[in-house]
């Protein structure tokens, strides 16, 4: 098999000193290619510094929700001219975060609203970071079905409805290690049959969300336990895992338009 690890942060610097053992167990683990994540300046440019070093590794940049309250059109103009490295191939992760509330709703809506216009100008998919926003997201998303604009719903948590606008309006739904783990993960379960098959990306958001078995183990996820979010989606699914799997890397190529059938991380 090959996995695509559609979403993580490796450019965290929780991964600085084992970096190249963490590439080699996840080429172990089947895992063949990483999207690099960025939610600010310094670690969309991170994101892109480490994605030039390997064939199988790319980036994305964008401005975080959390981060929105010191966002401005000077440091957009900085990640959009960092997309100009071939190796970037996603916008995000950006979104609207009504959880925490670490920025005012007001200013995630205007950051997001100037990042999707971004991202529509630079014909380039988007990573959608949602919490609990209550269908916000998904209004601004369909003010703007007229455009190009398209993407993947990360590490979805929404409601049945919300799963079903995401998919109307033509969205990928990336899962994590949540659908394994038995209580905070029954009601993913329960609606991921409802994703189709050629809608589906994996993802760990390494270093958080450790599935389970390896979150009674270690705190720090990594890009290799995708795997385990893989088998989870095709037991619930009752789908072949090769076959499977060949679906899902598809979706991902598909999405951040790369072209490549397989690869050899860390290796």
């Amino acid at each position: 098999m090959k996995l695509f690890d559609s979403h993580c942060h490796i450019n965290d610097k929780c991964f600085k000193e084992d970096y190249d053992e963490v590439l080699n167990s996840a080429y172990d683990a089947d895992v063949r290619a990483m999207m690099i994540v960025g939610v600010d300046v310094e670690s969309s440019g991170r994101a892109v510094e480490l994605a030039e070093k390997h064939d199988e590794l790319f980036a994305s940049v964008g401005v975080h929700p959390h981060d929105s309250k010191s966002c401005s059109m000077e440091k957009l103009d900085i990640l959009k001219k960092m997309t100009k490295n071939s190796k970037v191939k996603a916008w995000g992760e950006t979104g609207l975060d009504f959880n925490r509330m670490h920025s005012p709703a007001d200013d995630q809506e205007k950051w997001l609203e100037r990042q999707l216009d971004a991202a529509e100008e630079l014909d380039l998919p988007v990573i959608f970071h949602e919490r609990e926003s209550n269908g916000r997201l998904v209004e601004i998303l369909k003010s703007r079905q007229k455009g190009n604009l398209r993407g993947v719903i990360h590490c979805f948590s929404g409601t049945k409805k919300e799963l079903h606008s995401y998919l109307d309006l033509g969205y990928y739904i990336g899962i994590t290690g949540i659908v394994t783990i038995q209580k905070r993960g029954a009601f993913l379960r329960e609606i991921v049959p409802l994703i189709p098959e050629n809608r589906i990306l994996i993802e760990t958001d390494a270093p958080y969300l450790t599935p389970a078995p390896k979150k009674n183990k270690t705190r720090r996820n990594e890009p290799g336990f995708v795997r385990f979010v893989f088998l989870k989606l095709a037991e619930i699914t009752g789908n072949n895992p090769e076959m499977f799997a060949d679906q899902i890397w598809e979706n991902t190529c598909n999405l951040f338009n790369v072209p490549f059938t397989k690869g050899e991380i860390g290796k």
